[in-house]
């Protein structure tokens, strides 16, 4: 019987993410987007006994369009989740994915000596890492 590769975290994730401030509102977040394809926005720590926090595309269109709330007057902070869960880099994506299920994430911050490094999804785990497993 054949091994299956190890696919981990690293393997897969993207290394380009947005990394925002709290105090900014939607409408500067958004101007200043560059990484589209992430769906997401990481929020910067305030301080070092702080934690990650990160506001997904699909939050503000609940919390901004769907109420019909100005972005220009809804700070990140009041969107967010606050903390994240994370994963780590050298994690097997197969255990990402089963902790993805249970607490019902959809993408996570990879986080590596307590600095973001990069984000994973769903779908970066299907689309590049299923594959590698074969």
């Amino acid at each position: 019987m054949s091994e299956k590769k190890l696919v981990r975290v690293r393997d897969v994730m993207k290394n380009e993410f947005d990394m925002v401030d709290g105090k900014m509102t939607v409408k500067d977040v958004l101007k200043t987007m560059k990484h589209i394809e992430t769906k997401s926005l990481l929020v910067k720590k305030r301080h070092e006994d702080d934690e990650y926090g990160m506001v997904l595309l699909s939050d503000i269109a609940k919390h901004v369009l769907a109420k019909d709330r100005s972005p220009d007057r809804v700070n990140i902070y009041e969107i967010m989740s606050k903390p994240v869960i994370s994963v780590r880099p050298g994690m097997d994506i197969r255990y990402c994915a089963r902790l993805f299920d249970r607490f019902g994430l959809s993408r996570a911050p990879v986080i590596d000596g307590g600095e973001v490094v990069g984000i994973i999804s769903f779908t970066d785990m299907v689309l590049h890492g299923l594959v590698e497993i074969e």
